[in-house]
């Protein structure tokens, strides 16, 4: 191999992978947000599906129950 082939390979390995190394993901970073009447209501959502479960039944919701305003009055402070 002649020595300009071998450069443009090594030029266009470093390349790709400093493209790599300069990715971020900020999932991983994102801040908590304060709960709202859209959020689904998993705790009751989660006894629905046990029962069921138990019983052998599935369960799709159509409509999943959400937050009520006094639900997230009572919420933790985080």
């Amino acid at each position: 191999m002649n020595a300009s082939l071998r450069m443009a390979v090594l030029s266009l390995a470093i390349l790709g992978l400093s493209a790599c190394a300069g990715m971020e993901t900020k999932s991983a970073s994102a801040e908590p947000r304060e709960p709202s009447l859209i959020d689904p209501d998993s705790d009751y959502i989660s006894r629905v599906e046990e029962i069921a479960r138990r019983r052998g039944v599935e369960v799709n919701w159509v409509n999943p129950p959400t937050l009520s305003e006094r639900q997230i009055a009572h919420q933790p402070d985080r």
